[in-house]
């Protein structure tokens, strides 16, 4: 590693290796940092790009062994110029929709219906050396930088696509995931090469449920072995794990328990981050490769970054990502399960019993290890300490979207979701304000839907919409000062934009128009 003295050859064999799961499987495409070798780090490492995701997008005019070979002749001379030298050499996509406007006193609903096609991509050979994954079918972008599909907040937008009516989108998403699984074993982070080592929140079961509210049953036994295909990449080596150790994904607790927790098949910087990933090694003064696992894993937890990961409680240098077993990670799993569950029914009662014990097993750990008397709260667990984290953050509220949570548990977490996660504007995603975006005062559309959905489920309806009111209001208010909606929101005052993390405010957003649509039809009367 670079860091360490090792060189970028040692990165690409490592990144070559890492990346493959399993050796039957078709090689995958080679990312930016094994495209470019040297000329992708000093890119990266120089800030040419005041953004690190901008260069991991960017495209050749030409061949890159020719652009690599021109660089290496050229860079050592005094009158090199790397940014000269990039501008001429690639072309930086700007997404589309980048100067959409709303129209002047336009109604929300109608804004975010039409924005559904600004932020709409259709199928398409991509260009060569392309960082981007094709795709089969049309899919929907959240907005801004982010001009790909993502995983998890492809459920939220869901919703919202559902309440416009658009659900042959809902349909065509949910076959490019079980495309994606059934060539890469996996559905990544988002479609680009550079997030094939990871992958995101597992949403694709609550997408299969979200589409039989459409279509009916058999929209079970259409993503059935995508389905089970995922289940497998997210239990890889269970069976042979022993007691008190970890393999990937999985952790088998020195009781025999087995849940599951984030990891990312790379120990390198991410490419999309690699700047700023090289400077936290640093800062850190950790192994940098232990650094680079935990800031991998923590971009697939979807919390990006969050106290809830840091052993001291508020520095990213102390991220302990792959020590935790998250609950809405646990959560997820379990809904997977039951869903596959669900989809064998038909057909093999033998299959159908297997994942039901299996959910059934998950859901007793997850009530016995992963609750806090402490917080009154679901918290994460660490499987190395073998204790709670007792860590309070709006990933309690997973469990009771997803139905695990006992009717007390259920009443006691809405008692503390009021008492210290309710602010002004909605839920706070942590009650600690750090520099990072997943802590106080941020909230973020897919907490937020969680919460009212779950607490709705569990009778908690005046909190619910208590919630739905906050939040629906801060969304309409900045809507009608900017004429946008934006990816997160400072949840405790009305005039300030959210912050932290390693990029702007990005408007768009797909999560936030989907949540949001969906919440207005739940709640027809809370417009202000």
């Amino acid at each position: 590693m670079h860091v360490r003295g090792r060189g970028l050859a040692g990165l690409v064999v490592f990144v070559v290796v890492g990346c493959a799961t399993h050796p039957s499987e078709p090689p995958l495409p080679p990312t930016p940092a094994q495209i470019y070798g040297e000329l992708f780090r000093d890119v990266q490492m120089q800030a040419v790009f005041a953004d690190s995701k901008t260069f991991v997008d960017a495209l050749p005019r030409r061949s890159p062994d020719a652009i690599l070979h021109d660089y290496r002749r050229l860079k050592n001379d005094p009158a090199f110029d790397l940014r000269d030298f990039v501008a001429r050499e690639f072309t930086v996509t700007t997404p589309p929709d980048t100067a959409y406007q709303t129209r002047p006193g336009d109604d929300v609903r109608a804004h975010i219906d039409r924005l559904w096609r600004v932020l709409s991509r259709e199928p398409a050979a991509e260009p060569p050396y392309s960082s981007r994954l094709p795709l089969p079918r049309p899919y929907v972008v959240p907005g801004g930088r982010f001009n790909e599909i993502y995983y998890w907040d492809s459920y939220f937008t869901m919703l919202g696509l559902k309440a416009s009516g658009e659900t042959q989108m809902i349909r065509d998403m949910c076959d490019n995931f079980a495309h994606l699984v059934d060539r890469y074993g996996h559905i990544p982070n988002g479609n680009r090469t550079y997030y094939l080592s990871r992958s995101q929140p597992p949403f694709f079961a609550a997408m299969v449920e979200l589409l039989a509210t459409i279509d009916g049953p058999a929209v079970y036994a259409r993503y059935r072995d995508a389905l089970r295909k995922e289940y497998e990449f997210w239990m890889e080596g269970a069976a042979s794990l022993p007691n008190g150790q970890a393999h990937r994904r999985v952790v088998k607790l020195v009781d025999g328990t087995l849940l599951n927790r984030h990891w990312d098949d790379r120990a390198e910087p991410r490419e999309e981050s690699f700047r700023e990933d090289v400077e936290a090694a640093r800062i850190s003064g950790r192994n940098p490769e232990e650094m680079y696992r935990n800031l991998r894993a923590g971009a697939e937890s979807g919390w990006d970054f969050s106290s809830r990961w840091f052993a001291d409680g508020r520095t990213l240098a102390s991220i302990q990502t792959t020590d935790l077993v998250p609950i809405d990670l646990n959560s997820l799993l379990y809904q997977l399960e039951m869903t596959l569950a669900r989809a064998y029914e038909p057909t093999s009662q033998t299959d159908a019993q297997r994942f039901r014990t299996a959910a059934e097993t998950r859901l007793r750990a997850i009530r016995r290890l992963l609750w806090s008397e402490r917080l009154q709260a679901f918290s994460d667990f660490n499987w190395r300490t073998g204790a709670a984290t007792d860590r309070l953050s709006a990933a309690t509220v997973v469990p009771l979207f997803f139905g695990l949570a006992t009717p007390a548990q259920a009443q006691a977490v809405a008692r503390t979701l009021r008492a210290r996660l309710l602010a002004a504007h909605g839920v706070l995603t942590t009650p600690t304000i750090t520099a990072q975006q997943w802590d106080a005062p941020n909230g973020w559309a897919p907490l937020q839907w969680m919460a009212i959905d779950g607490l709705d489920r569990y009778g908690e309806a005046e909190l619910a919409q208590t919630i739905a009111q906050r939040w629906i209001e801060q969304n309409i208010g900045v809507f009608r000062k900017t004429g946008k909606l934006v990816e997160k929101y400072d949840v405790t005052s009305t005039d300030a934009a959210a912050g932290g993390g390693e990029y702007p405010l990005q408007d768009g957003f797909g999560w936030t128009n989907g949540v949001l649509r969906a919440l207005l039809v739940r709640y027809p009367t809370l417009v202000p």
